[in-house]
């Protein structure tokens, strides 16, 4: 029967058979060839080329969360300080005004600038702020004064931890530029190496000078606030002062970082000097008021971080002024708060008469908290009597 259908098949019927097995026969031929070369090409790679390692695991899978729940929280980008270029300008609106033409070329010139609030970082050290900070210790100092830095960092500018596990104690030194233009780019270079020696230098990019330490004052308040918001306690001082920093932590041990405390040499109805040929003369044209708020003298003083970063608010609506201690008692008029006077702060030396021998008596500064003003070598040398066996005929109780 197979035989009669298979003669039965016409000649069209065996040509299209034909065909077809060609056509399968090819197809079987081409799948193997492919086959043949995906496993040669497959051999020829490493596991990390063929697989992509170089993408990151996947790990477990994640758990599936319900529409109710909410998102995970993601981490927070790190903190920076969002002033690239100095791009700031004269304010020509004062040139024509014949008060502002009336005033001593230095006041003008830092009024045609006032509004330029803040400038580039330079050297910057956000780690400082890494962990628990229980007193992060700020200097006001120039570049010219290494000697100064140098001393502080031997004495009591040391980084510690404070007793009782309160958490870190954190030294950086507050700087601007060189304010000679020929010696900037010298100066800048050896900075550059102190800093990469102790890493302990804020920088920004304006000129060190008088009227421009309250500019100083506000770079600080935003880099704390950027940088450091959870330091407990700051002191912030000159570089030219004694600190006892272990008068100074046992003074903070029984204060707490959300309080308003702003402590140090208070200046309390002080008036604008109006002679000339004094530093710290203000024409009546700048501040016409007849008294200054209370303010703490600037060779040093201690704050809660609380009140530092609220400190910050303050001063943003505020005009700057010339004198950067005055400047922060208005900024704590604005918020309502009171600086602390302490015995334990003597900003003017420990005895206003500067020809005194109690300013060189070593058991005055073991229970001073701040003593201002020495020189480097005055300030190893007492750090020394300091903490050597001195006696003392009696301990003056300050805290």
């Amino acid at each position: 029967m197979g035989d009669l259908v298979r003669r039965c098949h016409t000649p069209a019927q065996r040509l299209v058979g034909s065909l077809l097995g060609k056509t399968i026969y090819r197809s079987v031929c081409l799948s193997l060839v492919l086959l043949v070369a995906l496993t040669v090409l497959q051999r020829g790679l490493t596991p990390g080329q063929f697989l992509d390692l170089s993408q990151p695991k996947a790990g477990k899978l994640a758990a599936p969360m319900g529409f109710w729940e909410p998102p995970p929280e993601t981490t927070p980008p790190p903190p920076v300080w969002d002033v690239t270029v100095s791009n700031c300008s004269a304010n020509g609106n004062l040139s024509g005004q014949s008060w502002f033409q009336a005033l001593e070329p230095h006041f003008q010139q830092f009024l045609l600038y006032r509004h330029c609030r803040y400038f580039p970082v330079l050297l910057n050290h956000p780690e400082k702020c890494r962990g628990d900070v229980y007193l992060l210790v700020v200097v006001k100092s120039v570049i010219t004064q290494h000697d100064r830095r140098e001393a502080i960092r031997r004495t009591w500018g040391r980084e510690r931890e404070a007793e009782g596990a309160r958490g870190a104690v954190r030294t950086l030194f507050l700087l601007g530029t060189a304010s000679k233009a020929e010696e900037r780019a010298h100066y800048q270079q050896l900075l550059a190496y102190e800093d990469r020696l102790y890493g302990d230098i804020l920088q920004w990019d304006f000129l060190d000078t008088f009227f421009n330490l309250t500019l100083k004052e506000v770079h600080f308040l935003k880099w704390l606030d950027a940088f450091c918001p959870h330091a407990r306690f700051v002191f912030k001082g000159d570089d030219d002062v004694f600190v006892g920093p272990d008068n100074v932590l046992e003074f903070l041990a029984d204060r707490r970082p959300d309080e308003d405390l702003f402590v140090g040499d208070v200046l309390a109805r002080a008036r604008p000097i109006r002679k000339k040929d004094n530093k710290y003369y203000i024409p009546t044209a700048l501040y016409g008021k007849a008294l200054y708020p209370p303010y703490a003298g600037g060779g040093g003083f201690l704050m809660a971080g609380g009140l530092a970063r609220r400190l910050l608010r303050a001063s943003e609506g505020l005009e700057l002024y010339p004198i950067d201690d005055v400047f922060l008692g208005m900024c704590l008029q604005v918020l309502g708060v009171e600086p602390t006077a302490h015995v334990g702060f003597k900003t003017f030396g420990i005895m206003r008469n500067k020809s005194s021998p109690m300013n060189k008596e070593p058991c005055f500064f073991r229970s001073m908290l701040v003593v201002h003003k020495l020189l480097p070598a005055e300030l190893l040398a007492m750090w020394e009597l300091v903490h050597s066996n001195l006696t003392c005929s009696r301990k003056l109780q300050v805290l």
